[in-house]
């Protein structure tokens, strides 16, 4: 079981169901008002090893504790809360203590503040400790106890509880800066020990150092803690006993892996680790570190108070990295662009923290590992591969067809040609399978030829002058088509031999493709034959000894079918004994167009129902059918490949990322359990699909600092990055501290020590940590480091790097043209903070660099730098001059010789921009938390008038233009509106109608006159960094695309009829009744968390249709007056006309 602490006011317990890999939720108690809280319980959870109680906890007062028992069916049962509320005392962490089958005992960290709260002086506020408490539940009582609590001497951030009851001593570790400290009940003496350091590290050393996750592994025997700091380092700690009492604690260095928000050793040997910012990975732990010569740390060593242990941080030696799990979080700027000239465009995405940081190229489709290419001796036109018997594992024969040959290769160590087999080499092959239990079928275009396993061979040799054009071919039928429409049926009879059916079928047209299904397991035939006709028709054709050869339904088509392929998709393998589910039989049909055509076919009449339909390239498509995670699916070529599977529960249709093929086969060999064999002109080639269920492959290049935003020089395609790292040291700075703390290194050692001393600052200086995996040494606040890169997007190739100074943090950038200075050349423009301290916020000026883009887009050469007075956060092209929004004041500057040049401003913004855009003679600015405000250039004046703004505050962070008066906002809080100015706005006002023009006394409490309305407005619920109006697939719509902090890529897309706004308003209101969010959080109240939701949709709840059981699909599509086929045919439309 689950349980989870939600902003729903509700505990909400789930069990995961395997058969439909997903929650189901097996109680929800309701306990307190929803939303994010200080006293509704919901931040802390803790349990009970044992799993007989549940705390959940508020950060302040609120503490309640639930009974878990098992019923007679032993299902589980919850009791009502029992209270544990304190007033005026803040939680940090707690934790269940492991106490064996005694009364369940949790252990908080908490503060009271009440004195601190009422005395003025603020000196009780220095003094207060914090606390550990021991909350008992006293099961024969049904109640809560406060058993006891003690001060602590250092502030301690967590609690790891100790096994016990037979398996060790019980009792918590607290975790604190610098120490570590083991308590207990009783008269446990506290064992503390301090948090090693790195040896020479460039740290602060004033700085504290905590421990910020942790891991416990148990076994019958012994058990450890993994905990990690915050620089990333893992230490293993053992506990030592005597009889029950804790005697000393030991640590060991154990290896470094990224900071993380959680570890989880697994009962296999693995360690995951959910890193806090990047990729997750997971890792085999392939030694416990017990015997190898890293030194022990132990509480029982004698120390100085206020001393530490120090070890040296090594590459991975006990852990050894087996996966990652790809994660964008943070994404602090994207752009949507096709620089790569691929059609399709790519999301470019700025992301990570510090040293892992990246630039990410994401790409819609599946990444493909090539196993192998070999070349051929000419340009084949076809490949198959078959097995030698029907139960072998593995293939036998690849087989290739060429113009006028067939050649033959055998799967082994390596694949070579064969001569032996049987085949017919002298011809081209039509088609090729293994049939009956060990015999192999060649179609080619004079015949058929059975190969039996003893190596004899029948022919069926073509009447008269007649050819084999199109042939299907399965485990036990072939159908071949001859010249003129006549078609022909075999099927394999009881002893093996391939018996031809009386009767000839005559199409009325002639056949262009052909396709039969996989035999179902248990049954003789697959009883249906799918035939493409040259009049634009397919036709399904039963193949039941009752009616063989009657046609049974027809679909006629926009234009001829160049491929068929009938797959059973959707079921699912019977797992431990039980019996699978059955899946649809489905047809598809790529067209000579470039459209694929997905149709249901009725498993017992033949009728084709509910076609969906796709275009995936320019070319004619070809389909091919192979096997993906024990299932069917079909592989659709055209000028890209796509692949439709069944995978998690529903349909998915994706490209592959990878050069144009031509003709492919299922390929299943010891190496490559499930792989492809595919031919591209001349060579031969392997391939696995890995990542199934992925939407983006993704390229990803390293960068130095956070990447704050980026600009693409349209002319070149190269991307101009900035990053900045607040408490980071430049290069130089590292340098130069290196350089000081080897010299100390020397000062200190006495006369004889000399020798070893200058070794050892030899090799301090020469060490090279990599801080992508090391970290970054913090510097402390108030100092940043500060790069600006220029970088070709396409391979990562990093062209220029320009590091500002210690202390200049880049902050904003732009490009922008002045071709009154220089008519050829763009410049780039990057606003830099001086000295700038957060909190409280200062600093001692700004500056805005110019560059010239040099040699083509392949340099940056530095023209000028200007002062200013506060950070130039926002920079904007404006009408061949500069808009900068400097601190609330916006100023348009014009490029000078020595500087830029102000021409006017603009004081009347509240205070601060963030953001410029402009459109036509329109200025949107906006203000870090009052909205935008729309200003206009008046040129005669030389003025910037405010003339209209908006009536709510909202804390922006990032807007874009989707017209003339329309612009959409994002703001901080996660919410996503659309303003849209009246259309009576105008915007020729004057600001001054007096005519007095006294423009510093006017007052700034009424804004301007004129109001923007709020169109639409929507809660996210993530922080939005970019928004962008573009079309994510060729020939698609625009749709608004945002990126958020955490990592999403999502969309927007508007609705272009009343029909369908309509119908999908209904669908989501079903919705929100039939299928309510797990944790009981109500989704009509949280879209709405800051504003009402007015005039947008859910498309992520109403996808959720989909995986509804089916009589509830049923309820809802009847209520929307549709069968559960058209409710998600609209859905799947909407997705595809837009993006994927």
């Amino acid at each position: 079981y689950i349980v989870v602490g939600s902003d729903s006011g509700k505990i909400t317990i789930l069990e995961y169901n395997q058969s439909k890999n997903c929650f189901d939720r097996v109680h929800i108690e309701t306990f307190g008002k929803s939303g994010c809280r200080r006293i509704v319980p919901g931040q802390y959870l803790a349990i009970d090893p044992k799993g007989r109680a549940i705390m959940i906890g508020a950060v302040e007062k609120q503490k309640l504790v639930f009974i878990m028992n098992r019923d007679a069916q032993a299902r589980l049962t919850i009791s009502s809360p029992l209270e544990a509320h304190k007033t005026n005392t803040i939680v940090f962490h707690m934790v269940g203590v492991d106490v064996g089958f005694e009364n369940p005992l949790f252990a908080c960290l908490e503060i009271d503040y009440e004195e601190a709260d009422n005395d003025p002086s603020g000196e009780a506020a220095q003094k207060t400790q914090q606390t550990l408490t021991f909350y008992e539940l006293d099961l024969g009582l049904n109640h809560v106890v406060r058993k006891y609590s003690e001060p602590l001497d250092e502030h301690a951030n967590f609690l790891i509880s100790v096994p016990g009851g037979n398996d060790g001593p019980s009792g918590v570790l607290i975790c604190s800066e610098n120490y570590i400290t083991y308590k207990n009940l009783g008269d446990q003496p506290d064992i503390r020990c301090p948090i090693p350091r790195r040896r020479n590290d460039l740290d602060d050393p004033e700085r504290g150092m905590i421990f910020v996750t942790s891991a416990t592994h148990k076994t019958k025997s012994m058990f450890f803690f993994l905990v990690q700091t915050e620089q990333g380092d893992i230490f293993k700690i053992t506990l030592e006993t005597d009889e029950d009492m804790v005697t000393e604690i030991k640590l060991k260095y154990f290896d470094t892996v990224p900071v993380a928000s959680g570890m989880n050793v697994l009962k296999t040997g693995f360690l995951f680790v959910a890193s806090e910012f990047g990729n997750h990975y997971l890792y085999q732990i392939a030694h416990l570190g017990d015997d190898d010569d890293e030194p022990e740390f132990s509480s029982a060593m004698p120390l100085e108070e206020g001393d530490t242990f120090f070890f040296a941080p090594r590459p991975l030696r006990n852990l050894v990295l087996v996966d990652e799990l790809e994660s964008l979080s943070p994404i602090l700027h994207a752009q949507i662009a096709d620089l790569a000239n691929e059609d399709t465009p790519q999301i470019y995405a700025a992301c990570g923290r510090g040293p892992r940081s990246t630039l990410r190229v994401l790409r819609h489709g599946l990444e493909v590992s090539e196993m192998a290419v070999s070349e051929l001796p000419g340009n084949p036109n076809a490949v198959w591969t078959v097995k030698k018997r029907s139960d072998d594992e593995f293939d036998a024969y690849i087989i290739v067809s060429f113009v006028n040959a067939t050649l033959v290769l055998s799967i082994g160590e390596t694949v070579e040609e064969v001569t032996d087999s049987g085949f017919l080499g002298t011809t081209p092959t039509l088609s090729c399978a293994q049939i009956g239990d060990d015999a192999l079928v060649q179609v080619y275009p004079d015949g058929i030829r059975h190969i039996r396993s003893d190596k004899r061979v029948n022919e069926w040799k073509t009447p008269g002058k007649k050819t084999i054009v199109k042939c299907a071919v399965n485990q036990r039928q072939v159908v071949i088509a001859l010249t003129g429409g006549e078609l022909v049926y075999f099927e394999m009879d009881p002893s093996g031999q391939l018996n031809e059916y009386t009767e000839r079928k005559e199409m009325s047209a002639d056949v262009v493709c052909m396709a039969l299904g996989n035999v179902p397991v248990g049954e003789q035939r697959c009883r249906f034959l799918a035939v493409g006709l040259a009049d634009n028709t397919v036709r399904i054709i039963s193949l039941d000894p009752s009616d063989c050869l009657t046609p049974l339904s027809m679909q006629a088509l926009p234009d001829s079918a160049e491929s068929l392929c009938l797959s059973e998709m959707g079921g699912t393998e019977g797992r431990d004994g039980e019996v699978g589910v059955k899946g649809q039989l489905y047809l598809n049909i790529g067209l000579h167009n470039g459209v694929l055509l997905r149709t249901v076919v009725d498993q017992v009449t033949g009728d084709l129902t509910d076609t969906r339909t796709r275009y995936i390239g320019s070319r004619p498509v070809k389909l091919f059918r192979v096997t993906m995670q024990g299932g069917e699916a079909v592989l659709a070529m055209s000028s890209r490949t796509w692949i439709s599977y069944y995978y998690s529960n529903r349909f998915h249709l994706t490209p592959l990322s990878y050069e144009t093929l031509e003709y492919a086969a299922g390929f299943s060999s010891e190496q490559c359990p499930e792989g492809i064999v595919a031919i591209s002109t001349n060579t031969l080639r392997i391939l696995a699909l890995e990542k199934l269920g992925a939407v983006f492959n993704q390229a990803a290049y390293n960068l130095d600092f956070t990447p704050r935003k980026f600009v693409v020089h349209p002319e070149s395609g190269m991307m101009i990055v900035i990053e900045t790292d607040h408490n980071a040291y430049t290069e130089d700075t590292k340098n130069q501290r290196k350089i000081q703390m080897a010299e100390e290194m020397r000062e200190a050692a006495g006369e004889d020590e000399q020798d070893l001393a200058n070794e050892m600052a030899e090799a301090f200086l020469t060490e090279n940590l990599p801080e992508a995996t090391f970290g970054a040494p913090k510097a402390g606040a108030g100092m940043w480091a500060s790069c600006i890169r220029l970088i070709n997007p396409i391979d990562g190739r990093t062209i220029q790097v320009i590091n500002l100074d210690q202390n200049d943090a880049a902050m904003s950038i732009a490009l922008c043209k002045f071709p009154h200075m220089d008519p050829t050349s763009t410049f780039c423009l990057v606003g830099v903070a001086k000295d700038y301290q957060l909190s409280p916020r200062s600093m001692s000026g700004g500056s805005i660099h110019v560059y010239r883009i040099i040699h083509g887009g392949s340099g940056l050469e530095l023209i000028h730098r200007t002062a200013v007075d506060e950070i130039p956060y926002a920079i904007h092209s404006f009408q061949n001059k500069v808009l900068v929004g400097v601190g609330k004041l916006l100023r348009l500057y014009d490029l000078g010789r020595k500087k830029l040049l102000r021409k006017c401003e603009n004081k009347h913004i509240p205070h601060l921009i963030i953001d410029i855009k402009s459109i036509g003679e329109r200025i949107i600015v906006s203000d870090i938390q009052e909205s935008v405000h729309f200003v206009k250039f008046r040129r005669g004046e030389n003025q910037l008038v405010t003339f209209a703004d908006d009536t709510t505050p909202r804390w922006i962070t990032t807007t874009c233009i989707l017209d003339y008066s329309t612009v959409a906002v994002a703001d901080k809080f996660g919410n996503l509106s659309i303003v849209r100015l009246p259309g009576n706005t105008n915007d020729d006002v004057d600001e001054d109608p007096t005519g007095a023009k006294s423009l510093w006394d006017r007052g700034l409490l009424s804004g301007a006159g004129q109001k923007a309305e709020c169109v639409s407005v929507f809660h996210i619920g993530e922080t939005m960094l970019s928004l962008q109006k573009a079309s994510l697939i060729p020939g698609g719509s625009d749709s608004l695309v945002y990126t958020s902090l955490s990592g999403t890529v999502g969309m927007l897309v508007p609705f272009t009829s009343n029909e369908d706004h309509d119908f999908f308003q209904h669908l989501e209101m079903h919705m929100r009744g039939e299928n309510p969010p797990l944790c009981g959080r109500d989704h009509l109240s949280y879209r709405s968390y800051y504003y009402p939701v007015k005039n947008m949709l859910d498309g992520d709840l109403c996808e959720q249709f989909n995986t509804l059981e089916p009589t509830k699909q049923k309820n809802i599509a009847e209520e929307l007056d549709r069968t559960p086929a058209e409710v998600s045919k609209k859905l799947e439309d909407i997705r595809t006309r837009y993006a994927f």
